[in-house]
């Protein structure tokens, strides 16, 4: 489980793009073994005028299931997404929060190799996101790879075992969680303490 941190505009959305397809790299390469799952962007992979229903085997077909598998599978996503009577209404009727419960229930129970998040998980709701951290810890012992973007670092460090820390599209560091995080901190307090610094005043010559 590798997490992603940095300031916004770090590049760290960006390089999941990269990562997943969706983007294409300006030059190098990316190398992926196996099936991606990403949770990028809410709404990201669902029709706003299908139901939910309708959206889950909409997004687990666009993420390689079958219809047999999906079928399989139905039970525990509409469990784990938990949006009760709202599962039959159309999606555009959903807030961000039913949205992310549904994308999240979905893109974790597909047997991904590589599961990807990124901060989409922030809008949902304490008791949930507890949940989300629940099924990825699990999924990391059962062997899948994660990829995981938060500006919490308490979770990066209890979730992930490596870390990367880009700034301004440069990996600045990359290591275990723990030691990246803290110096992603101390980098964050130098920068606050040099913008709320004083500004060096010029005296006049003294007549």
């Amino acid at each position: 489980c590798v997490g992603i941190i940095g300031r916004n505009g770090a590049g760290k959305s960006t390089l999941l793009q990269i990562v997943t397809g969706t983007l294409a790299p300006t030059s190098g390469s990316v190398n992926i073994n196996g099936r991606i799952a990403a949770l990028l962007e809410l709404g990201s992979g669902f029709n706003p005028e299908f139901t939910g229903r309708e959206n889950v085997y909409l997004n687990a077909s666009i993420l390689g299931l079958t219809k047999e598998e999906i079928d399989n599978r139905y039970d525990e996503i509409i469990a784990f997404a938990d949006i009760g009577e709202f599962i039959d209404q159309p999606v555009k009727t959903y807030s961000s929060g039913m949205m992310v419960r549904l994308a999240f229930a979905v893109v974790a129970h597909v047997d991904a190799d590589v599961l990807i998040v990124d901060e989409a998980l922030s809008v949902g709701d304490a008791f949930f996101q507890q949940k989300c951290m629940a099924r990825m810890r699990k999924l990391r012992e059962e062997g899948t790879t994660l990829l995981f973007v938060s500006h919490s670092l308490g979770t990066v460090r209890n979730l992930c075992d490596k870390a990367i820390y880009l700034d301004h599209g440069q990996v600045v560091a990359i290591g275990d969680s723990k030691s990246v995080c803290e110096q992603y901190q101390l980098s964050e307090v130098k920068k606050e303490s040099a913008s709320a610094a004083p500004a060096p005043t010029t005296k006049s010559p003294s007549r």
